[in-house]
Parts: structure tokens; sequence; C-alpha cells
């Protein structure tokens, strides 16, 4: 990861995630952030709340490692592909209940036999729960699906890979920020520096094929889309 700044972050683009080295598969499993600031008595306010994000960043980078293997070894349901332990522990049952269980046998469907790609990839339709834990949501951003054109969806809201152009949906957030607070607006549109300081940037409609979102309109149980259900389940609990 590249070297952060010594002072406190100016702009906007300094809450974006910066390229950095995957973990070791060997890697031992991530302490809470809790623990492993709470020996750091003697750190700032500033320096403790980097190695918070810089955890973070570390469990985030797990979890699509963990859902990368899960998806390239086959794994199509929808509980198989969740890896984030606070998540799966707050909706438990939800995945395997019978509207679920279809989506999955659907999506997994299209997947194989669209004409057209269905976005986002396997191992990203729940980055944005992997990326912030239950534990902690802080705000919610809902967006409505997952972008069409390639390279574009990657699981949170309005975020973008970098080197994707900025969606106009994201360049007027970017413009809002930058006429309320003065931010700079970024380069590139990669949130998840946002979503692992406790933004949860969730869609209503967590995939979508080329063109369209698949909303599966002939299906009774999605009244509401399973993006729409998790962030219901989420205010209820």
């Amino acid at each position: 990861m590249a070297p952060l700044p010594p002072t406190a972050p100016k702009t906007i683009a300094d809450y974006f995630i910066r390229p950095s080295k995957r973990l070791r598969p060997s890697a031992p499993a991530l302490a809470p952030a809790s623990a492993s600031l709470s020996s750091g008595s003697s750190l700032s306010p500033e320096q403790r709340r980097r190695a918070d994000t810089n955890l973070a960043l570390a469990r985030a980078r797990r979890n699509l490692r963990l859902a990368e293997s899960k998806a390239s070894g086959g794994a199509g349901k929808l509980e198989e592909l969740l890896v984030e332990e606070t998540w799966l522990e707050a909706l438990s049952g939800e995945l395997c209940k019978p509207y679920a269980l279809e989506l999955c046998r659907f999506v997994a469907h299209e997947r194989l036999h669209s004409p057209v790609p269905v976005y986002p990839p396997p191992h990203l339709v729940f980055h944005a729960l992997h990326t912030t834990p239950f534990n902690r949501v802080k705000a919610v951003i809902i967006g409505q699906d997952p972008y069409h054109g390639p390279g574009q969806a990657m699981g949170l809201s309005f975020s973008v890979p970098e080197g994707i152009k900025i969606p106009s949906s994201l360049v007027n957030i970017f413009k809002e920020l930058q006429k309320d607070l003065g931010c700079t607006v970024p380069s590139h549109g990669n949130l998840e520096r946002w979503a692992v300081q406790g933004v949860l940037m969730l869609n209503t409609v967590l995939t979508g094929m080329a063109i369209v979102p698949i909303y599966i309109e002939n299906y009774f149980f999605m009244v509401a889309s399973l993006g729409l259900r998790l962030f219901i389940i989420l205010i209820k609990l």
C-alpha cells in the first residue's frame, strides 16, 4: 500500500483505496480493530484512525480473496459467496429462504445462458458487505442497480474501479462535495476507502445484465430485490 500522508487527508481522494500487496494465503486471521489498537495507547488520534483504516482494508482484501476462491471453485449459492462473518451472523438463515434460493438459481442460469454478460462477477455480488462489516456501518448510500458497462460494476453503489471512466452519477456526487465542502474532485471513482470506514454502499438490485438490470418481474418473491431486503433487515436489526 502506498504510504499515507503524514497529515490528515484534505481531499476526498485521500479516502480512496490505493493498490496494495495482497496478504499471503498463510497470513493469520485478522484480529478485531479494537484489540489490535489497544496496545498502541501512545498513538495519536490520527495515527489510530489510519491504523484502523489499514486494518479494515486488509480485512476487506481477505474477504475478496475468499470470495474469489469460492467463486472459482464453483460456488453458486448465495450463502457460499458471502464470507464476512458479521453479516453471516446478522443474516443467519436469510440466504437459505426459498426466495433467495430461487433467485440464486435464476441468476446462475442467466450467467450460463444469457447472450449478454451479468454484472458484477460472482465474487463481487456481496462486495458491499465484504468491505463494510455489519458492526462498522455508520451510514448507508443506496443506489439502484449495478452499472451495465464492461468493467464498471464492482459491487458498491456508485463506485467503479480505478482506470474506468467516472460515471455521470458519481461525477454529480463529487461536484456536490466540492460545492458544499470544498473537496477536490478525484481522478478516479473507486469508493472502497469510504466503504471500509463505515459507509455501506448498497444497490437495491445486486446483479444486472449489460443494458438492463435483472428485475425478474415474473417472480413473486422479487417484490423487493435482495439488496433492498438486506437494507430492510439492517434497519430492523
